[in-house]
C-alpha cells in the first residue's frame, strides 16, 4: 500500500521514536488512517450558494414505435404476402442511485424517455429506445402524487423504475392467419406512464455537524475540509446546509456537512435546522459542536438531545461525537472541565477557530466511522 503526505510520515517516526528500545518492534503500517492536508489552496471566487434537496419532477415513459402496413412485391411474384415490421418499444425512466451526484440540481423537472422506432417494410422491426437514466444521490427517497413512499434509494447502483416506455406496435406480418393471409392492419405504439413524484433527499453525509446557531459549526466545517460556508459573529450565518470532504491516506473519503443551527422548540418548526434534519437521519456519525465558552454549555446538550427524540426516527439513538469548541476563550476553559464532568459521553476539547487538537478530532471521526459504518 501506498502512503502519499508528510502527516503520515510524521505520524511514523512519532510511534517510532515512542518505541525506540523495546525488543522486537515492528510497525503495523496497515492501522495507520491520517487524515491528509490539501496541498492546493482554496479558491477565492465566491459561489452562489444553492443546495437542492427536494425536487418534484414529471416522468413521461416513451412512446412505442407503430407498427407497419406492407406488402412484399418481388418482380417475380407480385403478391408475396404481407412484411410489415413491428414498432421498437419505447424508453423507461429509471433513477440510479449513485456515489457522483450529491443533490438535485442537475434533475430538470420534466423527465421524458425516447421513443422506439417505427415497423418498415420487408420485417424489419424499429429500434428499442434506451432507457433515460437518471443518477440521484444515495438515500433519495421516492414519493408518489398521493405521498406514499414508493422508492428508497438507500445503496449504491439500486434503480427504480419511474415511468414505463411503451410497448411496440405489430406490423401487419403478426396478424397473417390461414384464413386471413392478407391482413391490412397494424397496431399503433401506446404511449408511457405519465406520472409525478417527489424526490427528498434523505442522506447526504457520512458525518451531520449538529449544534446551536453561531457554535463554530462552520468554522469548524472550514477547517477541516475546503468547503467554504460563510463564517460571521452572528446567529443562523448558515441557511442552507453545506458540504465537505475529509481525504484520508489510505484513499477513504468522508463528507461532512454543517446543518443550520437548532434553537429550543426547533421541533414545533421553530428557526431553521428543523427542515434539515431529515438529511441526518442515515448518517453514520452526528458531530455535537458546543459552545464551550457560552454560559452552562452543557444545558445546550440536553436541549439539542431532546429536539432529536421530538424529532422522531433513530436521529436520537445515531452514533454520535461530543466536541467543546472555542477553547481559545477563557470562558471556554473555565466551562470545559466541568462539561467533561457533567456528560456521560467523551467530550473532545479543540479550537476551530486556531487549529487545535483537530488532529485528534479526525482521528475520532475515522474510529468512530469505522466501528459504526454496518450500522447504517
Amino acid at each position: 500500500m501506498l502512503f502519499t503526505g508528510r502527516s503520515f510520515l510524521g505520524r511514523v517516526l512519532l510511534d517510532i521514536s515512542q518505541n525506540v528500545g523495546q525488543k522486537g518492534f515492528i510497525v503495523n503500517y496497515c492501522k495507520a488512517a491520517t487524515a491528509l492536508r490539501p496541498t492546493k489552496a482554496k479558491s477565492t471566487r465566491k459561489e452562489a450558494q444553492y443546495f437542492s434537496d427536494a425536487k418534484r419532477v414529471r416522468a413521461i415513459g416513451g412512446k412505442g414505435g407503430d407498427g407497419c402496413v406492407s406488402f412484399l412485391q418481388l418482380w417475380c411474384n407480385e403478391r408475396a404476402g404481407p412484411d410489415g415490421g413491428d414498432g421498437g418499444h419505447g424508453g423507461h425512466v429509471v433513477f440510479q442511485a449513485s456515489n457522483d451526484v450529491r443533490n438535485f440540481n442537475h434533475v430538470d423537472s420534466v423527465l421524458r424517455a425516447e421513443e422506439g422506432e417505427r415497423g418498415s417494410a420487408k420485417d424489419c422491426h424499429g429500434k428499442n429506445a434506451k432507457h433515460s437514466l437518471i443518477k440521484v444521490p444515495i438515500g433519495t427517497v421516492i414519493r408518489n402524487s398521493q405521498g406514499q413512499i414508493v422508492g428508497d434509494l438507500a445503496h449504491a447502483n439500486l434503480m427504480f423504475v419511474a415511468a414505463r416506455g411503451g410497448a411496440g406496435g405489430k406490423g401487419n406480418r403478426f396478424f397473417t392467419t390461414d384464413k386471413e393471409t392478407s391482413p391490412k392492419v397494424c397496431e399503433y405504439g401506446p404511449t408511457g406512464e405519465d406520472l409525478s413524484y417527489t424526490l427528498e433527499l434523505r442522506s447526504m453525509a457520512d458525518v451531520g455537524l449538529i449544534g446551536y446557531p453561531n457554535a463554530g459549526k462552520s468554522t469548524l466545517l472550514n477547517a477541516l475540509t475546503r468547503a467554504k460556508p460563510k463564517v460571521a459573529p452572528y446567529a443562523f450565518t448558515t441557511l442552507r446546509p453545506h458540504l465537505g470532504t475529509v481525504l484520508y491516506d489510505d484513499h477513504v473519503q468522508l463528507t461532512i456537512a454543517d446543518l443550520p443551527g437548532l434553537v429550543p422548540d426547533a421541533h414545533l418548526n421553530k428557526g431553521l435546522g428543523i427542515q434539515f434534519l431529515k438529511h441526518a437521519e442515515r448518517c453514520t456519525l452526528l458531530l455535537f459542536v458546543l459552545d464551550a465558552s457560552a454560559a452552562k454549555p452543557w444545558k445546550h446538550y440536553e436541549q439539542l438531545m431532546h429536539e432529536l427524540r421530538q424529532f422522531g426516527g433513530s436521529l436520537a439513538s445515531r452514533p454520535q461525537l461530543v466536541v467543546a469548541n472555542k477553547l481559545d476563550k477563557d470562558e471556554g476553559e473555565a466551562n470545559f472541565e466541568e462539561l467533561q464532568r457533567r456528560l456521560q459521553n467523551p467530550v473532545l476539547g479543540i479550537s476551530a477557530k486556531m487549529g487545535k487538537n483537530l488532529g485528534n478530532l479526525l482521528d475520532s471521526i475515522r474510529r468512530s466511522y469505522d466501528r459504526h459504518k454496518t450500522d447504517i
